[in-house]
């Protein structure tokens, strides 16, 4: 490394802009300081810093270094203006990296090979590169190219290439598949829980013209009104509960305590009212739950509602929840199969569940299925061990233990699924009533 004041210094990326006269690059100078090491926080904190747009994203990060130098302590130093500084820009580029995954919209077109899917985005930042592996991994079985200003991706099932950028013209436009994902998103929109601020917030309208549900919203949002007086209304207290509760979503979207972050489409995080008395803890999201960020909206969610509805339980009065917030999954063809968490997955999502019901201090928990029970009691017990009795889980509230609903919809024999799932309504409501 030189002895180079970071003043002394003009940045320019190709592309960019150079500086107000635009000089030539001079030599680069020949290191003179001694070798140090480099913490490894600062390495994390630059990978994701020097995505950024921010045109001052490597004086700043030169300006780091050269304290370190001195002062290695100082990446750890919260309060370091320069330190929050780059720490916000990484969190800027973090959240546009989960954007691109969960916004990402596909159509499908045919060409000489056969079969391809073709998405159109536009990123803040300079993320395309380093979200290649998430849908290389992801959409593994299927030829796809994104498209975006910058940058385009394209995969042919073996090979991954790079192309100029493009326009939003370049991309295709409806395919019958739309129609299909619209009344989906339309079943699975509830006014009940609509806060349009927060909405926007997570899906912002820069968004909006390349994913086609979005086109739903207007109409979704003004009938919202007349929907929701159909339904039983309950207005859940705004203050400290539900900011502590916002900011703990926000938080949990960025999670990385465990490896299921890398390949899930966003963290699915629990949702209900925030005084609820009583809530309940499924496994882990399923494939449709992944893709829409909300639990319990998929076949297993579908026949969860059926199930409440036929026991009496309002589900818009309960706080429904999942014990771990990533799709766990094995990929087998163009299917992703659901797959069951491990202990240290389990461990690992506790302290989540441990903040929700801390918030929420719910009265009643039903727990959904064994991995539920392992997550609130801390031990791997059977179903049937602890099905039909009150469990302890602290903080003063009740807990009892039934299925989780995707196993009702396994079971081979219509007989026998017919008195499973009359004896799970059994279970909501004697749980309810607790």
């Amino acid at each position: 490394m030189a002895d180079v004041a970071p003043a002394d210094i003009v940045w320019r990326v190709e592309g960019e802009g150079g500086d107000l006269f635009g000089t030539a690059a001079t030599p680069r100078p020949t290191p003179t300081a001694p070798a140090f090491a480099v913490p490894r926080r600062f390495v994390d904190l630059a990978q994701s810093v020097i995505l950024h747009r921010d045109p001052e994203r490597f004086a700043l990060l030169y300006t780091m270094l050269c304290r370190l130098k001195d002062d290695p302590a100082r990446i750890d130093d919260e309060s370091d203006p320069l330190r929050r500084r780059l720490d916000l820009l990484a969190k800027e580029v973090r959240r546009d990296i989960h954007k691109m995954r969960a916004f990402v919209r596909f159509r499908e077109v045919e060409d000489a090979d056969g079969e391809r899917f073709v998405a159109f985005f536009e990123p803040e930042h300079h993320i395309v590169r380093a979200n290649a592996g998430f849908f290389l991994h992801r959409f593994a079985t299927m030829r796809w190219s994104i498209l975006t200003p910058e940058l385009s991706i394209h995969w042919d099932g073996t090979t991954l290439t790079e192309a100029p950028g493009a326009t939003r013209a370049d991309a295709p436009g409806d395919d019958p598949v739309e129609a299909l994902w619209k009344g989906y998103y339309a079943s699975i929109f509830n006014p009940a829980r609509l806060k349009v601020d927060m909405m926007v917030k997570e899906m912002p309208r820069r968004y909006w013209a390349n994913m086609p549900e979005t086109a739903l919203i207007p109409g979704l949002i003004a009938g919202a009104r007349a929907r929701e007086i159909a339904m039983v209304e309950h207005t859940a207290p705004r203050g400290d509960g539900a900011t502590a509760w916002e900011k703990l979503r926000e938080e949990a979207s960025h999670c990385t305590r465990c490896p299921l972050h890398k390949c899930a489409t966003q963290t699915v995080f629990g949702e209900g009212p925030i005084d609820a008395d009583l809530m309940f803890v499924g496994e882990q999201p399923g494939d449709q739950e992944d893709l829409a960020g909300k639990p319990f909206v998929g076949p297993a969610g579908q026949l969860f509602d059926r199930a409440m509805a036929d026991a009496g339980v309002d589900r818009a009065r309960a706080y429904v929840t999942n014990a771990v917030k990533h799709f766990k999954y094995e990929q087998r063809g163009k299917r992703r199969i659901h797959s069951k968490p491990n202990a240290g997955e389990v461990k690992a999502c506790r302290w989540w569940i441990d903040q929700e019901r801390r918030i929420v201090r719910p009265k009643r928990i039903i727990l959904l299925g064994t991995t539920a029970v392992h997550s609130l009691t801390g031990k791997a017990q059977s179903l049937v061990s602890v099905r039909d009795r009150v469990l302890d889980v602290g903080d003063g509230a009740t807990a009892r233990a039934t299925v989780h609903p995707s196993y009702l919809l396994r079971l081979p024999d219509r007989e026998q699924a017919e008195v499973e799932y009359a004896r799970f309504v059994e279970d909501l409501a004697a749980a309810a009533r607790l």
